[in-house]
């Protein structure tokens, strides 16, 4: 299973700099067949003609923070400073349009970025690598065009992940190539899928627009995620209100059941609403956990009053919970998960940005906020046994 933790680490206030951490991990069973670096094929299919920039950087299974070179070699960070010092360019040449390249990726759970025309600036802090965080108006990368895919690969296999938590940017795809031949992919736009979002996010009424990010020349270059619309100011921090307001009132009077382990069919929660807090009880009429009334920030985030502590209780019901806002469930089904994408956003209050990339995902799937995995609707490939890992860069047409 992949777990996503995200945690903002602000830097100084002279550098006004974001550290964004992400961590992903699997199972730790170990499996002898995983080699210690395996091959990533890197496809330039976007029909753009600007130099590409691949970087490969994570946490080793030793703790360390680092990058990889081409031939999967890690390279640890070395210590950083106050204000953040350059990193080393760990930027790897990637494909030219209609090319192909492959690379060797080590163990490590982290990050792999790509940039169009511009290398990434990367800095270090004492504390480990700032990366970049362009809800920030002053992060030196906010003119860049690119992206990231994560990834971890450790003894048990890998797990290669497309997503759109923090942002909506330039299109690519994931995959990888099993023992037997076969590959599985995910993460594929439909055609005209890339510029149908942000036109979605366009014609959407109560300030979706707003998370569009622009060069000073107009070029599109993103838009970020609800969340960070949400703390920058480029969403209305109101945006979900109105379905709080009736998730609310309608559990006053009624049971909200969450049935969080799909493999556990008799773990059940009961929640109710009393002022602005609602208990969940177990089976027994014990109180296990309580939320306090939530705002768009915590959900959009899945975090704050609908925090997702690492335990057995609160932070499966928090996942449901969020997933449930999110996706607008929680007024139509009493029962959740509602794991039916049939049902997903179809309320006119809802997360319209998830929305809009679903809707033009091939296969539907997408990491559109931080527990789109409720119900497996995330865009990820897993295999124990990888003989290669792929990342396509996909048409922006």
């Amino acid at each position: 299973m992949l777990t996503k933790k995200h945690r903002l680490l602000a830097t100084s206030a002279a550098t006004a700099l974001v550290a964004t951490i992400i961590t992903l991990g699997g199972p730790s069973s170990a499996d002898a067949a995983v080699p210690a670096t395996i091959p990533l094929a890197l496809t330039n299919n976007s029909g753009r003609g600007d130099a590409v920039h691949v970087y490969v950087l994570g946490t080793s299974p030793d703790g360390r923070q680092g990058w990889a070179d081409a031939s999967g070699t890690f390279h640890a960070w070395p210590a950083g400073g106050n204000p953040p010092s350059p990193a080393p360019d760990a930027s790897i040449p990637g494909p030219a349009a209609g090319q192909s390249k492959t690379i060797r990726i080590p163990k490590l759970s982290g990050r792999i970025y790509f940039s169009y025309g511009q290398k990434l600036d990367f800095r270090l802090t004492t504390g480990g690598l700032v990366q970049p965080a362009v809800q920030n108006p002053s992060d030196p990368n906010r003119n860049i065009l690119f992206n990231w895919s994560e990834y971890t690969l450790n003894d048990s296999g890998i797990w290669l992940n497309s997503t759109q938590v923090d942002m909506f940017s330039a299109p690519y795809s994931v995959g990888v190539q099993r023992a037997d031949g076969t590959t599985a992919s995910t993460g594929k736009l439909k055609a005209g899928g890339y510029n149908g979002f942000f036109q979605a996010l366009r014609a959407q009424s109560g300030g979706w627009s707003g998370l569009i990010q622009t060069r000073p020349d107009g070029t599109v270059l993103r838009a970020l995620s609800p969340l960070y619309g949400v703390e920058t100011g480029a969403l209305p921090r109101a945006v979900m209100d109105d379905y709080i307001n009736r998730v609310w009132q309608r559990y006053a009077s009624a049971t909200l059941t969450v049935t969080p382990f799909s493999n556990q069919p008799n773990t059940k929660y009961f929640g109710r609403v009393s002022g602005n807090v609602m208990n969940f009880t177990n089976g027994s009429g014990a109180t296990v956990t309580s939320f306090t009334k939530p705002d768009a920030d915590s959900i959009f985030g899945c975090h704050r009053l609908l925090d997702a502590p690492n335990d057995q209780v609160r932070g499966p019901i928090s996942r449901t919970l969020c997933a449930g806002f999110n996706r607008s469930t929680l007024l139509t089904n009493p029962n959740q998960p509602d794991t039916s994408n049939a049902n997903f956003y179809k309320d006119g209050v809802t997360n319209h940005y998830a929305r809009a990339i679903h809707e033009r995902m091939v296969d539907g799937k997408a990491y559109a906020f931080a527990f789109d995995d409720v119900g497996a609707h995330e865009s990820l490939v897993h295999d124990g046994n990888p003989q290669q890992a792929r990342i396509t860069l996909d048409s922006f047409n």
